[in-house]
């Protein structure tokens, strides 16, 4: 199977399952995955997923570009316009497909072109020592177009993200851990146990407010601040509702561990 799936109580693990190509993604395996974050969206059980790549060599390379490339041939401007307008980007988080719930990368070796905008679409990204990232789609005649000339200069800055996507560059995971390209640096063969560690610390808070909370900070990065204050506000004051909220301060008050059900 191209894409692997585990399910740890409340966590949904990912695996890109490609090792041959270096877990570099042709159209169907992408639209798998996308179909395997819809799932995990949809699933109230499941609170955060982790991604990752099988092998010790490469989190994903991108794109397979010698299959890529013949099917986005077989379309018109015209139809490759729509299909990116209304499908779920490559891999699936990348365009079309907001997923609140949230999203981790264990980068276990090479992240780069595609594979590098699949983990800017994560929240955390956790990297072993021996990884790489770039974005190196001007070498082959093409731009990041999975989100990487936005979400890079966002996380990294415009000085920065120029650097790697003009000259098309590997970054080394220390270089990517200053810059805040990276969460966390791990020796190699930790990146997925320190993944899961990070899940399981953000399952042990109440669901919704995480959800709400990543929305808010999502959304009001473009926002001027009065708006993104009134955003806050408008995400907060439902969960006041919730049983989760009266959980929270229950379990406070009795000195005990809050059972929260995201409802």
């Amino acid at each position: 199977m191209s894409i692997l799936v585990e399910t740890r109580g409340r966590l949904r693990i990912l695996t890109i399952n490609r090792p041959q190509v270096k877990n570099a993604l042709d159209i169907d395996t992408s639209r798998v995955l996308a179909q395997h974050f819809i799932e995990f969206c949809d699933d109230p059980e499941v609170w955060v997923a982790i991604i990752t790549g099988s092998g010790t060599e490469s989190f994903c390379a991108g794109g397979d570009l010698k299959k890529i490339g013949t099917y986005y041939a077989s379309m018109t401007p015209a139809e490759r316009l729509n299909r990116g307008e209304t499908e779920p980007g490559f891999g699936g988080i990348t365009r079309n497909l907001p997923v609140w719930k949230p999203v981790i990368a264990a980068i276990n070796g090479f992240c780069l072109a595609g594979g590098l905008e699949i983990a800017l679409a994560c929240d955390l990204r956790v990297a072993e020592e021996h990884a790489s990232f770039g974005l190196t789609e001007v070498k082959w005649g093409i731009i990041p177009g999975a989100g990487g000339t936005q979400r890079l200069p966002r996380l990294i800055g415009v000085d920065r993200a120029l650097d790697l996507i003009l000259t098309a560059r590997k970054m080394p995971a220390e270089e990517a851990l200053r810059c805040g390209l990276v969460s966390r640096l791990v020796p190699a063969g930790q990146a997925l146990e320190k993944a899961v560690e990070l899940a399981e610390q953000i399952c042990e808070n109440a669901p919704l407010a995480v959800r709400a909370a990543k929305e808010a900070v999502m959304r009001g990065l473009d926002m001027r601040l009065e708006e993104g204050l009134r955003l806050e506000q408008l995400l907060a004051e439902p969960l006041r509702q919730s049983d989760d909220a009266k959980e929270g301060p229950r379990a406070f008050a009795e000195k005990c561990k809050p059972q929260f059900r995201a409802r």
